[in-house]
Order: structure tokens, then sequence, then C-alpha cells
């Protein structure tokens, strides 16, 4: 049994030409075969029989019950009635390129993770508990706070690493809370941010930030404010509403706007659905030119789910970006180009 350290990366030879990559990126443990790559699961709690083999099954089996696998380690704040207790949040809408945003607040869409700040713990969008050290919420109100567990443009991997481990690690060093509403604080969006920065709590935690608030003077000026947060490795923007109360659910008092890529990939595989697409389509599992495999999963309608793109065939995709190991991200169906030769690919099942 070998060992890998935070940072490090190894091979490990499977059928093909090329080895796979394994690496442990702040705990999570990766591999770059499509086993690993193709789980619906979360990235901590992914592992394959390269990582088996090169770790040994004591090593992954112990790390996936610190991660929560074993249904007797999940953690969820629960109600009296045993129900999750899932925050009630604003969600954002999508910004339709059309309507004119000039005077509403103008932020940078942080790619982190969403978190709720109770009073007394962390929770995510599903009621999960994260598990943050006490030094960490040293100095964080009794009061509500709606925020994101945030290190850095192009680290949502790390930080998710992080966030969701249940040991409250040092690792939490590395990352901020960056707050960005008071969901109780009486008032519009500009009173619940005036209350926020004047009650000092931007002072009270070296890891606590309140999220800088510009205005945007022109539908011009949000596109170029756009391009340079995204050339900076930011994932887009985020625009409020002036005068706007904190509702619970989705508002178009709140749009997220960000740019997406389109590409072309080889259909490999049929996923089968589940659930409503039970008997249909559920995902296709398809490869770019440079040989990298994933799942692309939404976009569809309900005929395309009952008759997908054949294998071989070429289809268009819309992603925002790639992770560290170029894997698109937030991947859609868009059409199948029927102007493209097939592969000659054959199915696998």
């Amino acid at each position: 049994m070998a060992e890998l350290l935070d940072g490090q990366t190894a091979e490990m030879q499977g059928s093909g030409s090329k080895p796979y990559v394994l690496k442990n990126t702040g705990g999570v443990y990766s591999c770059s075969c499509p086993a690993w790559r193709n789980q619906s699961t979360a990235i901590e709690k992914r592992t394959c029989k390269h990582l088996r083999k090169y770790l040994g099954d004591e090593h992954e089996n112990n790390r996936l019950a610190a991660d929560g696998v074993s249904p007797v380690n999940v953690r969820k704040v629960e109600t009296s009635e045993g129900e999750s207790a899932a925050p009630k949040i604003l969600l954002a809408e999508t910004w339709d390129n059309e309507r004119d945003l000039t005077g509403w607040y103008m932020s940078e869409k942080l790619d982190g993770v969403r978190a709720y700040w109770t009073g007394e713990v962390f929770l995510s969008r599903q009621g999960n508990k994260y598990l943050a050290p006490s030094w960490f919420t040293a100095g964080l109100p009794k009061t509500p706070l709606d925020g994101e567990l945030w290190i850095d443009r192009k680290a949502f991997q790390q930080t998710v690493s992080i966030v969701r481990r249940q040991d409250q690690s040092e690792h939490w060093k590395k990352v901020l809370y960056v707050v960005f509403d008071s969901p109780l604080e009486p008032g519009n969006f500009e009173q619940r941010l005036k209350a926020m920065n004047q009650s000092g709590l931007a002072k009270a935690n070296s890891q606590l930030r309140i999220l800088e608030q510009t205005i945007c003077d022109s539908t011009d000026g949000l596109r170029k404010e756009l391009a340079r947060v995204e050339a900076l490795g930011g994932e887009g923007l985020m625009l409020r509403q002036p005068d706007s109360k904190y509702e619970f659910g989705r508002s178009s008092t709140l749009l997220k706007i960000k740019t997406f890529h389109d590409a072309d990939a080889v259909v490999t595989g049929h996923q089968d659905g589940e659930g409503r697409h039970k008997g249909r389509l559920g995902a296709l599992l398809v490869e770019l030119p440079n040989g990298t495999q994933f799942a692309v999963g939404t976009g569809f309608s309900d005929a395309q789910r009952a008759a997908p793109p054949a294998i071989g065939s070429t289809i268009t995709f819309r992603y925002q970006e790639l992770t560290d190991a170029g894997v698109p991200r937030f991947t859609s169906f868009v059409r199948e180009r029927t102007d493209a030769p097939t592969s000659g690919k054959k199915k696998s099942r």
C-alpha cells in the first residue's frame, strides 16, 4: 500500500495506453478514470479500483466512512419530527441578456459552497451541517447570515473537500466565510447591507468578509465587468435589485450572469434514467477529441430522451468552465451535429 499526501499525484496503469492520474487535493482523492468521473455522488465520496489498488481497501473504506458515506455518519440538523431542516434561502434566476440592470447592485459570483449561518451552525441548502472549527465561527452573530464558504477563484474542488470533512481540521484556515445578506434584518437590501457593514462583522474574525457591492452603470459596463472577472478566473456576476426584500426561493430580484462555452463531443454510451426518466435516457456518456470522458445529463427534451443521439454521433454541448483535470463543468445538451461524421464506436451494452 502506498501513501498519497495532500497535493501529491501518482499514476496507475489501466487498460488504455495512457496511465490514470491519482490525486489528493485537500483530502479529496480523485482518479482520471471514467469510473471515478462518471459517478453521481459528491467528489469526496468517490473511489475506484485504481485508488483501492494504490491506497488499499482499508484506507479507502476508512476514508469514505469518515466523509459520511455510511448512513450513520451523515450529519443533518433535524426538526423535532426528524425531518431535515433545510434553510429557507434566496435563490437567483438567470439573466435573459436583455433586461436593463442599470442601478442594480453588482458583485462577483463566488465559486464556493453556499452556507447559511443559523446563529449556531453552518447549513447547506439541503440542511447538511458543515462542521466548522470553533475558532472559525468565533465572532459570528447569533442571528442568521447568508453567504459562501470560499477559498479563491478556481478552487471550488478544494473548497468542497475541506468543508465537507467531518474532522474540523486545520484545512479550514484556507477558507473564508463571505457574507452577502442578513435574512432576518429588517428593511430593504440597502438597509441590510448598511447594518452588516456597521455591525463590525468583517472585523470580528479574520476568516470573515462582507461581499463587495458596486453599482451597475450600464449594460456595456456590466459586460465589461463580467469579462474582467472571468479573465481573472471568476465564475461570473450576481446582480441584486435595489430596494428588494430577502425572499425565500427563486426571485427575479437576484440574477446570476455567467458566460458559457460550446464544444463538440462524440457519444460513447447511454446511461439509463431514474425516477421520472426511468425507461429512457438519463445521460449521454461522451468523449472529447483529447480523450476526456464525462456525462451530459441535462438539456434534453422528453422526445430526445426517448430517442437519444446514437452511439458514435457528435453532439454540441454547453459548459461553464473546465475542472483542474480538464473535465467540463455544468454541462447541458444543445443539439446533435447532423453535419459531423460518426466515429464508428459501438454501443457497450
